[in-house]
């Protein structure tokens, strides 16, 4: 029995219903704690594990395909939660401030105070531009995984899946396997690369056979794959949008694939922004060649109080994305003085999973050297239209060599998106304009909200405790 010593009932705030928020409630609620558990998302799950809506019935194999057992169990357990935790869907936390969250429901805001508060924020696809993807039918891979999951719909008739990772597999094979049409899987890594990243891969042999897998499913629809590729352009116009894609194959012919939809994505990014705004210290990771903030084995950021877990954190995959959410939980428990038992054997596991997301960053490369090589009138900043040469001019006639100096002159950055699409793109082109390392350039700072917000809020009643907001939530939204 773990030991455990009298102490003052903790007030617990989990950011993320995906596999590490829900893991962390769960370890939170073994303890005896009835956490707060807020979750941007209409239902739980996270990307990964993404509730269809109420009332479609396609089957767990049909949409999560590999991980259709993972997603069932979690979805399975976190509804066996639901009376033991105060559960705020569709609810997003704009900003964190000394002990506090600031969220918004529909158009009431409120603050929450907490003594402990773990961030299980997730990730985001990690774009490289390419001329014409401002075109309409350009998406990225998430946003294409999203359509299909809550939408029950594919981005077109003709998708073109493009870019590299595992997740522009499993996409690929998700469409397929719901019946929409891929024209085309063109992946800029190549198999040379694959098989030197062998050793490290085969720290998870079962997540190595769940890739065979969704090869076996591209096969079997006759998909061509072509790897080694390098992106030429989107085609398109903006009248009838998306048209083609072409690409220069690893033997220098090029390939025109006629498309109207192209889901674009290469790996993922850490979605960071909620750790900046609790003022967490961040570091330049050189592997991934991104900031991150900086967490100790068990989750805990520089910010007493203040835990990171999943892919917010690290992007490891959602299986280490439990095991960190519940390492998370229980560094928090022991910070309370509450003993609970675990921890060693969730740290040997995790190391297995850093092996083996060391070994996907080999397989698939972020490709770098294609921001130098940009066009100068492609756009990288979407929400503001900012070319590659609109950011080239600040750096090279304005001397804006830092990512916020470069912000400021040019607004890459300033759009509804604050940087998460174009940000590492941006840093990549700043840096080679400027021949000086990526590191160098720096990160663009967070600033609340991290999102829109409405004009006309609110206050959520000041006498409400926190199961009665998510109550009054679960109201509104039935109706």
């Amino acid at each position: 029995m773990a030991a455990q010593r009298d102490v003052k009932p903790l007030n617990v705030i989990v950011i993320g219903a995906g596999p590490a928020g829900v893991r962390a409630a769960q370890a939170l609620v073994e303890a005896g704690l009835r956490p707060t558990v807020i979750d941007e998302g209409r239902r739980d799950g996270g990307q990964i594990y993404r509730r269809q809506p109420e009332g479609f019935s396609r089957t767990y194999e049909t949409l999560y395909g590999t991980e259709a057992s993972r997603a069932q169990s979690l979805h399975r357990e976190f509804d066996a939660l639901r009376a033991q935790i105060d559960y705020l869907p569709g609810t997003l936390v704009w900003n964190i401030g000394p002990k506090a969250v600031h969220v918004v429901s529909g158009t009431r805001y409120d603050e929450l105070a907490f003594d402990a508060l773990i961030v299980c924020s997730g990730a985001t696809d990690r774009l490289m531009p390419v001329p014409g993807w401002h075109h309409a039918g350009t998406f990225s891979l998430g946003g294409a995984q999203v359509a299909l999951k809550s939408q029950g719909c594919a981005v077109g008739a003709r998708t073109v899946m493009m870019g590299t990772g595992p997740l522009l597999y499993l996409v690929a094979a998700q469409y397929v396997k719901a019946g929409a049409t891929v024209s085309a899987v063109l992946d800029t890594s190549t198999l040379a690369q694959r098989v030197r990243a062998l050793p490290q891969l085969l720290a998870l042999p079962q997540a190595l056979r769940k890739g065979v897998a969704l090869m076996r499913v591209l096969r079997r629809a006759r998909v061509a794959v072509h790897r080694g590729v390098t992106p030429l352009a989107i085609d398109g116009s903006s009248e009838h949008g998306v048209t083609g894609v072409r690409v220069k194959l690893a033997s220098g012919a090029t390939l025109d694939v006629n498309c109207d939809a192209v889901a674009l994505g290469y790996h993922l990014r850490s979605e960071t922004q909620l750790a900046d705004l609790a003022g967490c210290e961040f570091r330049f990771d050189s592997a991934t060649q991104t900031w991150l903030p900086h967490i100790d084995g068990d989750g805990r950021s520089s910010v007493a109080g203040v835990y990171l877990a999943g892919d917010g954190a690290r992007v490891r995959g959602a299986d280490a994305a439990e095991r960190a959410g519940r390492l998370a939980a229980l560094a928090a428990l022991r910070d309370a003085g509450i003993e609970r038992e675990g921890a060693a054997s969730l740290r040997a596991q995790l190391a297995r999973y850093t092996r083996f997301a060391a070994g996907l960053r080999a397989a698939f490369p972020w490709p770098a050297r294609f921001a130098a090589a940009l066009p100068d009138e492609t756009i990288v900043c979407r929400c503001e239209a900012i070319t590659a040469g609109e950011l080239r001019h600040v750096v090279r006639d304005m001397g804006a060599l830092e990512a916020n100096r470069a912000k400021a002159f040019s607004r890459v950055g300033m759009g509804r998106c604050q940087g998460r699409f174009c940000a590492h793109a941006g840093a990549e082109v700043i840096a080679a304009e400027a021949r000086v390392p990526l590191e160098a350039v720096g990160r663009l700072r967070g600033q609340a909200p991290v999102k829109p917000l409405p004009m006309a809020l609110a206050p959520a009643r000041a006498s409400s405790h926190a199961c009665e907001r998510a109550d009054n939530h679960a109201q509104e939204f039935s109706e």
